[in-house]
């Protein structure tokens, strides 16, 4: 296990600026997010962190009159979960709960998916993952090929399994988090799920009739032509992990690639898009 490196960012005002600032963290690599008192904490593995990357997101806010300070601290690998067992709450959607190996018997009730969280992204704390999560209740899985890309913890793979998807590929380029999902596919006892390190290239001979991917706008870009080509005719295509002021790049960029809109979310000025391939 890696230490990390927690940031906390306290900002005044809070809102609408602790969201911006997750979005500026996540493109230099920042993998997971807690608000605590109006301070965002922002998680890097050690050995990725570098200080310098801190200061336009600092001056960003500076230049924009938004009071913030910055702290930076050693999270050692040892202590990980006992943050997580103390900051991690269930998660309760329409209909999914969302919770960890450490909450009672209570909260297992109706449909629910078991997340060990450690690092990966996917816990469904952040709006993106509930919208992907909620958006995915509409969609017809069942006996469905699946792809999720950046699948972090697992959760969208495992959600597609309960929905009656035949085959999932859960994607990602990082080792822990493969090493998570896995983990949280195995504890949510899936029979469906194919976890795989890597990029888009590591599917690139299959086609899939649902396609999930909730990762940042930039690698969304450059994935969509590859998604094109991924999926079956009539294909549904989910994306998330962008703020609502992306969605017209989002939707212009598919258009060119025969993805057409379907179905617009928003929450808290995050966005989530459903695509069809027409």
């Amino acid at each position: 296990m890696l230490d990390y490196i927690e940031v906390e960012l306290k900002l005044m005002p809070f809102e609408p600026n602790n969201e911006v600032v997750v979005a500026l963290l996540s493109e230099i690599g920042y993998e997971s997010f807690l608000e605590d008192n109006n301070a965002v904490k922002a998680y890097i593995p050690k050995p990725a962190f570098n200080e310098e990357e801190l200061s336009p997101v600092l001056s960003h806010f500076k230049e924009i009159d938004v009071s913030i300070t910055s702290t930076v601290s050693l999270i050692p690998a040892q202590n990980w979960n006992h943050i997580w067992e103390k900051e991690f709450a269930p998660v309760f959607l329409p209909n999914l709960t969302i919770l960890a190996p450490f909450h009672g018997e209570e909260f297992r009730h109706d449909r629910y998916i078991e997340i060990e969280p450690k690092m990966s992204f996917g816990t469904g704390h952040h709006d993106t993952t509930a919208m992907m999560c909620n958006a995915m209740s509409e969609i017809d899985f069942q006996n469905k090929k699946v792809l999720d890309m950046g699948t972090g913890t697992g959760l969208l793979a495992i959600l597609a399994e309960q929905l009656g998807a035949a085959h999932i590929s859960a994607v990602d380029i990082e080792e822990w988090a493969v090493e998570n999902a896995k983990d949280n596919a195995t504890r949510n006892r899936c029979q469906k799920v194919l976890i795989l390190r890597g990029d888009i290239d590591c599917v690139e001979n299959e086609t899939f009739n649902v396609l999930l991917a909730n990762i940042n706008k930039n690698v969304l870009l450059r994935h969509l032509p590859a998604y094109e080509k991924l999926l079956e005719q009539r294909g549904q295509l989910l994306l998330s992990g962008f703020f609502n002021y992306d969605d017209k790049e989002l939707i212009q960029s598919a258009l060119h690639c025969n993805l057409k809109i379907h179905k617009k979310y928003e929450k808290n000025n995050w966005s989530c898009l459903w695509f069809h391939k027409s």
